[in-house]
């Protein structure tokens, strides 16, 4: 199984950015322990900022991969351009995944353009959302 994992803005600094938030654990070292933690998985890992590398990366992903994980960051809540790319592309079975708990933050958090495009969301779970979205795929 082929999973592609693309995260959007600012999760880079996960581990520094807001810890009451994200915790202080390294989104970068979390995927390299789950990337050995399922060896049989053959993963690829990708992070830009910008809007339009994202929706290169889901394009170049979506019709090679197996599943694709996604964290779009504050994407999620404007981007319509994500998710026509979602749609757009072989690969269906797409998670949606968020660290923290998107619905007991701010309100306008609370909206996802790119859920509709996606067979599941997992949010609130820490890191570990990212494990659980892996989970739900292999079953």
């Amino acid at each position: 199984m082929k999973i592609s994992i693309i995260n959007g803005p600012n999760l880079n600094l996960i581990g520094t950015r807001e810890p009451e938030i994200y915790g202080n654990d390294s989104l970068n070292e979390y995927i390299k322990l789950l990337i050995r933690k399922y060896p049989s998985i053959t993963f690829t890992d990708f992070q830009s900022n910008i809007e339009g590398e994202l929706i290169n990366e889901i394009q170049l992903q979506g019709d090679d991969a197996d599943a694709i994980i996604i964290n779009a960051g504050a994407y999620t809540h404007t981007s319509i351009a994500i998710a026509d790319a979602l749609r757009a592309v072989k690969c269906k079975k797409i998670i949606e995944v968020h660290i923290s708990n998107v619905y007991a933050r701010e309100h306008y958090r609370r909206e996802s353009h790119i859920a509709p495009a996606c067979m599941g969301s997992i949010c609130g779970f820490g890191l570990k959302s990212y494990e659980l979205a892996v989970l739900s795929l292999l079953h």
